[in-house]
């Protein structure tokens, strides 16, 4: 979690996750096998199951950290002086930002099997995402350890300056710039634009 290195967090599957999706492709490999003999009778099993579960590590891989000013989430950064506020949110707050009414222009790494979430805020005129919604087994220290980073209330990181002075990061930082290109990857609901 908290460390000198500031927070840290992996939303690994768990143990069920795995079961589950390994059973399922088990199914499906004997579906397709249904008592041939030759290559259909191994095949199935030699391409499905390794697939299968390189999917599940993947989906499982997305790590949460606050370090050196920003909050990273998987390849997405943001500079914590573009936090507003960061709020911890139970089961039944994260189903209320991610209902309805949630902005679509919203970013959102979310993970079914993690309660929690926290939403961070943002104050970046330059930036047409509202907030993130972000999954967290320990959303109260996520959200002390993304303001904490951010230092007392009311002070703000420098705005960084993209091309010719301009002072739009997204502009400036072709890391921001590809992490929004394939924000779509990285979460479950809406994707960021850009």
């Amino acid at each position: 979690m908290t460390d000198a290195d500031g927070y840290r967090e992996r939303l690994l599957l768990p143990w069920w996750g795995w079961l589950a999706g390994m059973v399922a492709g088990a199914l499906l490999a004997m579906e397709i096998w249904m008592g041939s003999d030759g290559a259909r009778a191994w095949v199935p099993f030699a391409v499905l199951l390794p697939l299968i579960a390189l999917g599940l590590w993947r989906v499982g891989r997305i790590t949460i950290r606050v370090r050196d000013g920003e909050l990273l989430v998987d390849d997405a950064r943001l500079p914590v002086g573009y936090v507003s506020d960061a709020i911890a949110l139970d089961a039944q707050g994260r189903r209320e930002v991610l209902g309805v009414g949630a902005d679509p222009l919203a970013f959102v790494v979310q993970r079914p099997w993690v309660a929690g979430a926290v939403q961070v805020v943002l104050d970046d005129p330059a930036d047409p995402t509202p907030y993130w919604v972000v999954s967290s087994r320990y959303p109260v220290r996520l959200a002390e350890a993304i303001l904490a980073a951010r230092g007392p209330a009311g002070t703000t990181a420098p705005v960084a300056r993209g091309p010719a002075g301009t002072t739009d990061p997204v502009a400036g930082d072709p890391a921001r710039t590809a992490d929004r290109s394939d924000a779509g990857s990285a979460t479950n609901t809406a994707p960021a634009a850009g």
